[in-house]
């Protein structure tokens, strides 16, 4: 077939690919007049679609090509029932803010907040139907703020994600003329050994966001900023180095937060906040009882109850939903030995990292 032949081709393709999608979006606002006033994002019906999608999958597409175009068609969806608003660590140009776009597409409305907390407070008090914070890296660890959130307030986790970071220096100086940088403290933290190596006498200066860190170094002669190509662009600044993690592989683990969790899956986590007495052996009578229950956790962290000295709050992530008898019961034998236990969430396990 000659060149013209081929591209008449997919102009026809492309006429039958419009119409197939809009008959796909009738059907989507009969789903809404059927769900009426239920929650728009199902997490467990989000998940069965994309697998689904990849299973069919046979190429020459890649697989994740067919995410990204399903995440946005799920996003016109939402916009077709009841547009969704989400909150995120503002301003724009945050890694936190390409992670829910990623996840949640074009067709959607964002807010930004200018701290964690408030992500929550914006979440519990109704003004946004979802929230997405940080909440591990796979080099710096856990986000201080976010588990300090869960400890004070009710919301619950209904899905999670993942998002490859690669941190930039960001300035409208030279590198030998920065005198100060800004970014996040769990961003320093994950490029010490470049800062090190790098910077002799700048100061390191933490903001709230990696977004908050590129306006300042706008603003400010002799200053820099860590933060993502997107806020390079987004506040005018030059990349002075890029991708100055001090690990390549460096991946944020993202929640998803609202007033409900997801229902059950094909394969599912649920996330616990509980504390135990100041004794010796009572975190380990929690942990016997999830080994004995054959319970698989994926991962703990600990951090001090501020209303008693020498207390610890402890988060858990295990496999399972709570509404699953056998984590039902192990949940029930916990309590036995925790001063307080709260279920922070159930949600579909990810394994897609996006990009």
């Amino acid at each position: 077939m000659t060149l013209d032949e081929l591209r008449n081709k997919i102009d026809q393709i492309d006429t039958r690919l419009v119409e197939l999608l809009n008959e796909r979006a009738q059907v989507v606002i009969e789903i809404g007049k059927v769900k009426g006033s239920g929650p728009i994002y199902a997490p467990d019906r989000e998940k069965i679609v994309l697998e689904r999608i990849a299973k069919l999958n046979k190429g020459p597409l890649p697989d994740k090509t067919l995410n990204a175009v399903w995440r946005e068609l799920m996003s016109g969806s939402f916009f077709l029932e009841r547009p969704l608003r989400i909150a995120f660590l503002g301003p724009e140009g945050s890694f936190t803010n390409t992670a829910a776009v990623r996840k949640f597409g074009q067709s959607v409305e964002y807010e930004p907040v200018t701290d964690i907390r408030g992500i929550f407070d914006e979440v519990s008090r109704g003004h946004c139907d979802l929230g997405v914070v940080p909440i591990e890296n796979s080099a710096g660890g856990g986000v201080i703020e976010t588990f300090d959130a869960f400890v004070d307030t009710s919301v619950l986790i209904c899905a999670e994600m993942y998002m490859p970071i690669h941190h930039n220096l960001l300035a409208n100086c030279a590198l030998k003329e920065v005198q100060k940088v800004y970014s996040k403290p769990e961003v320093f933290a994950q490029c010490r050994q470049w800062l090190s190596m790098t910077f002799k006498e700048a100061n390191t200066i933490p903001v709230a966001s990696t977004a908050k860190a590129a306006q300042m170094a706008a603003q400010e002669k002799f200053s820099a900023a860590i933060g993502s190509d997107i806020a390079a662009e987004l506040y005018d600044l030059k990349i002075i180095c890029e991708n100055i993690e001090d690990t390549t592989n460096n991946v944020t683990r993202f929640l998803i937060i609202s007033k409900e969790d997801a229902r059950p899956s094909s394969e599912d986590k649920t996330s616990i906040l509980f504390s135990t007495a100041h004794k010796a052996g009572a975190l380990a009578d929690v942990l016997d009882v999830f080994k004995k229950r054959e319970v698989n956790l994926t991962n703990i962290e600990s951090r001090p109850s501020k209303k008693r000295q020498w207390e610890y709050y402890f988060f858990v992530d295990c496999q399972g939903h709570r509404k699953d008898q056998k984590l039902i019961d192990c949940l029930e034998e916990v309590k036995q030995h925790c001063l307080q236990l709260s279920v922070l969430g159930s949600y579909p396990k990810s394994d897609i990292i996006l990009e």
